[in-house]
């Protein structure tokens, strides 16, 4: 599978970003706001293994949702370093790397979570190490499709300036939940923005040099 994506043509990396970014949004939000929520909240280990107990089903639900997020997020991640290796291979690689450890870093603490080795105070840890992760992937595509040349320089600023909106999740500001949800908007928006562009001109793409 790695050597098949690494292998696209330019315009396909480019068409599977934009489907797998689209498709594990619709995950995420299903399996973060509708399935775990459920267990996402404070207690110990003893009361999160009742709570899993007492809703295996949607849990597990919930770990191959997001299974099904790990394979996409390194999907879009080897897919994008052959979008952005035409302007700079060592950026494309770090862009590349940074997502497929955000991805690996809430997957080991999910299945830490479902072997009761930590509880969701641990849990809500190893997932801010991966959003900071994120937020450094997001930084640094920014500054990689700024930098392209053959994508618009108002995405990766775009990109940039979603990056730091990341420190909502860093800091706890109590804002209130408008300026939250505004907040999480902004960061979907520089994503989804490079995802559509990239469907929608992906023809005109540079092709890699090798």
């Amino acid at each position: 599978m790695k050597n098949y994506i690494l292998n696209l043509s330019t315009s396909k990396a480019a068409m599977v970003v934009g489907v797998a970014f689209i498709i594990s949004v619709v995950i995420v939000t299903i399996v973060d706001d509708f399935l775990l929520a459920n267990f996402v909240v404070p207690g110990d280990t003893e009361a999160l293994a009742h709570d899993i107990e007492a809703n295996r089903r949607v849990f597990y639900f919930a770990v191959v949702g997001y299974l099904l997020v790990l394979a996409l997020d390194a999907t879009i991640g080897l897919a994008l370093y052959v979008v952005l290796k035409p302007a700079d291979k060592m950026l494309a690689s770090l862009t590349s790397v940074l997502r497929l450890l955000y991805a690996f870093t809430l997957i080991i603490g999910l299945f830490a979570l479902v072997f009761q080795s930590i509880d969701v105070y641990g849990y809500a840890s190893l997932k801010l190490v991966g959003y900071l992760f994120f937020a450094l992937h997001i930084l640094v595509l920014g500054y990689s499709v700024f930098k392209s040349g053959y994508i618009p320089k108002s995405l990766g600023v775009l990109l940039i300036f979603a990056s730091f909106t990341y420190i909502v999740f860093f800091v706890d500001t109590n804002l209130p939940k408008t300026i939250m949800l505004s907040t999480m908007l902004i960061m979907a928006i520089g994503e989804l923005a490079l995802s559509i562009w990239l469907i929608v001109k992906r023809n005109g793409l540079p092709e890699p040099n090798g």
